[in-house]
């Protein structure tokens, strides 16, 4: 099973709010979710994001899409991600 980091749609029409999960990638946008790491406010620029459950994701191989990867990347989890796997090569 493959699966992806991505953000699911909540809030009302026009107040837009996001959760950040993880499922299956074959699932719909809003279809059953594996585990939940966080959330996304775009409107007000805020966002929450569970740094060590994102890193045991990444580290079994879930995929994050764009828009994961740059909550992701903003909060230092991809960076801590890439320091651990060049520290494994190392070894």
């Amino acid at each position: 099973m493959a699966v992806k980091i991505r953000l699911k749609r909540m809030g009302k029409r026009g107040q837009p709010s996001y959760r950040v999960i993880v499922m299956d990638e074959r699932s719909p946008r809003d279809g059953r979710v594996v585990a939940e790491l966080g959330w996304y406010n775009p409107l007000r620029g805020e966002y929450e994001i569970d740094t060590a459950s994102a890193l045991g994701w990444l580290e079994k191989g879930a995929q994050p899409s764009e828009a994961a990867r740059r909550l992701l990347s903003r909060r230092g989890v991809l960076a801590e991600f890439h320091k651990i796997q060049s520290q494994r090569s190392k070894t």
